[in-house]
């Protein structure tokens, strides 16, 4: 699924069915959202608390990428459903930033009392406000919607300009949703069995608490914000959010004590018991009301102690409560980087859910092939479709996002999700691009496959196999330890570098096992921590051409060390291994493109899905997935066409990496 950071401009296409407010009167297509009563709703709370500019965004108190439909309030207030955006809104203007994956479908969704702002850059927002707000005025916020550094970055873009940055705990966009606002999550908080595990909870409290000990700075406590972090340390999971097994929480853990602030009422019994099994003493977890962390944080923060915490995750309205002497503030919580390190239980169970993946969406590619001829399939169908395949595997719980099924000029939209009311019939004249995953009890998952079933362009079928030897050459790189992936990342770009091409997406994100399909901070943006074995990461480049086509392929890859001839360093160098076993599309390659060694590279990985999936495949008396599976993995020739390239695509390479590690050290 492609990653959010670091987006080119993309045009808006001339053939979606887009608002026009220039027009009289203006156009309004049938997607978009009257919200003239929310505002005016909106701006008579922000006139009672005397606030001129208040500003929304899109994620919740934990700062979750996924939120549920109560913490949407940006999508409530404009109509727009995008995953990211910023909103602010004075007593006469409204405006939404976002990024450009969302640009058409806001000018689709949201109605003329907005303005879209193409942009996420702090510094636009804070100019914005100045203009719209006049000296004296206030700018409030709900500070535990906002991170410390967005916090930060708004202070200093508003700093010294006359008007103040209020924050206000009681969230004015509550107020005037009401008792229209879903209501707060009810099903059950569970404990994983035991198998699904890699390993106790008590185990894992007794690293981080080694970690502490470790520490120069010998912090007495660990605040958790990010609800990953809790879910992974207790081996919990929830279904607060959707397509994310995780649940409303914070922990505190010291070093003789942990708090576990949650919805205990919808704790399960075999949870409640694994919890208190240890009570009393110091893996005795203490049940609090989720709506005591603050209260409890700032009585602990009185004490002669430390917290350490991490300030992605924590709010400005937790951080707060803590005197600055007494904090130790990384990026990301220790928790979070041991989550992000996979052990070798925890790396065989995501395997193991990728091989049945592959099976659903072999017999998805399969069904397609039949059916799209027929002219019975359009986007819609297909998501529905591909999402059954993968409920009726052992162990499936569900989609780990919503599946983007694409075709033709659809799927130049990075992230396009078709609705039942709008979907583009799937055609053997048109490309078409599914990505898509699932959630499953050892491990998630997220592949993108591109396809056409009839005769590509010239154009398609090289954008196609560049796209390819881009995921080929990051895949079967060879980098030093700790290697950052900012610097590895172009290799997945070269092969479209060279004819001018590129995407506007980032490269890859983690991903996690029964967690989040994007999980940081694994990937190859410049806020990701550096590459270590044991990390899972997806490896997705792409290419959108506007109005007409996109392609993309995606698969998860696991950091291993590598078997290399010699072995200079204290640590071995490091390569990935493709646990995502799904062949690509043979009508789109153009063979003549590849090197010997990217040739080779496809042919063993296409022995490795015949060998992991064929047995799968047979067990589960898929016989014709089976026949499939053998066709679509046939070895591929080495031809003198490639040779030619390959000599000088080996020394483009070498000379890429060598630039990059040495500008990196510069």
């Amino acid at each position: 699924m492609g990653c959010a950071m670091h987006l080119l401009p993309q045009a808006a296409s001339t053939k979606t069915d887009i608002r026009d407010c220039s027009a009289d009167p203006p156009y309004l297509p049938p997607t978009a959202i009257n919200t003239t009563a929310r505002l005016a709703a909106l701006r008579g709370t922000m006139r009672a608390h005397s606030v001129h500019a208040y500003i929304v965004p899109s994620t919740d108190a934990h700062m979750s990428e996924y939120i549920a439909k109560r913490d949407s309030r940006l999508g409530w207030l404009t109509g727009f459903t995008g995953s990211a955006g910023t909103v602010v809104v004075t007593w006469d203007k409204a405006a939404l930033w976002t990024d450009s994956r969302y640009w058409i479908q806001a000018e689709r969704q949201m109605d003329c009392n907005w303005e879209l702002q193409r942009t996420t850059w702090i510094k636009s927002i804070g100019l914005w406000i100045l203009e719209a707000v006049p000296v004296g005025g206030n700018i409030s916020l709900d500070p535990f919607l906002f991170s410390i550094d967005t916090w930060n970055s708004y202070s200093q873009a508003l700093h010294g300009s006359g008007r103040t940055l209020l924050p206000i705990e009681t969230n004015l966009v509550d107020q005037v949703w009401a008792d229209q606002r879903p209501p707060p999550a009810s099903s059950e908080i569970y404990s994983l069995p035991a198998e699904f595990t890699g390993s106790s909870w008590q185990e894992k409290v007794a690293g981080i608490r080694q970690q502490m000990e470790q520490h120069v700075r010998r912090p007495t406590a660990v605040l958790l914000s990010g609800l990953e972090e809790t879910a992974w340390l207790f081996n919990l999971r929830g279904n607060d959010i959707p397509y994310n097994p995780v649940f409303y929480s914070y922990t505190l853990l010291t070093n003789t004590s942990i708090s576990l602030f949650v919805d205990e009422m919808r704790l399960s019994a075999t949870a409640r018991q694994s919890l208190r099994a240890g009570c009393p003493g110091p893996l005795c977890v203490e049940l609090q009301e989720y709506g005591q962390a603050r209260a409890h944080l700032g009585r602990y923060a009185q004490g002669n102690v430390t917290i350490w915490l991490g300030t992605e995750y924590t709010t400005y309205g937790l951080y707060g409560v803590i005197p600055q002497e007494k904090l130790l503030e990384d990026s990301y919580s220790p928790v979070m980087l041991a989550k992000a390190v996979k052990n070798a239980k925890e790396q065989e169970l995501l395997r193991a859910a990728h091989v049945r993946d592959a099976v659903a969406v072999i017999q998805y590619l399969l069904w397609l092939e039949k059916m799209v001829p027929q002219g019975q399939v359009d986007e819609f169908s297909g998501a529905q479709h591909i999402d059954m395949l993968r409920q009726a595997q052992e162990h499936s719980r569900g989609p780990s996002f919503q599946s983007i099924s694409a075709s033709g000029l659809n799927a130049a939209l990075a992230h396009y999700s078709p609705s039942n009311g709008s979907s583009r019939k799937l055609s053997v004249d048109e490309m078409y691009l599914s990505d898509t995953g699932g959630q499953y009890l050892d491990g998630t998952t997220d592949i993108t496959r591109t396809m056409h079933w009839g005769v590509p362009t010239p154009l398609q079928k090289e954008a196609y196999t560049r796209v390819l030897m881009g995921n080929i050459d990051l895949s079967r790189l060879i980098f030093p330890p700790n290697t950052a992936g900012r610097v590895v990342e172009s290799f997945a770009r070269r092969a479209l570098w060279n004819v001018g091409l590129n995407y506007g997406h980032g490269t890859g994100h983690g991903i996690g096992n029964f967690l989040s399909v994007h999980e940081w901070p694994v990937g190859f943006q410049s806020n990701n921590v550096p590459l270590t074995a044991g990390m899972f990461t997806s490896i997705e480049p792409g290419y959108y051409r506007d109005g007409e086509f996109g392609v993309r392929i995606e698969d998860v890859a696991l950091v291993v060390e590598a078997q290399t001839k010699h072995q200079t360093g204290e640590k071995p160098f490091l390569t990935f291994e493709v646990v995502s076993l799904v062949p690509y599309d043979r009508n789109l390659i153009d063979l003549s493109l590849l090197s010997p060694e990217q040739i080779r590279y496809l042919n063993a990985y296409y022995e490795t899905i015949r060998a992991r999936v064929g047995p799968e495949l047979q067990r589960q008396r898929l016989e014709e997935e089976y026949r499939w599976l053998q066709r679509n993995t046939e070895p591929f020739p080495l031809g003198s066409a490639a040779t030619a390239t390959a000599t000088l695509g080996t020394l483009a390479l070498a000379s890429l990496l060598s630039g990059l590690l040495n500008g990196l050290q510069a």
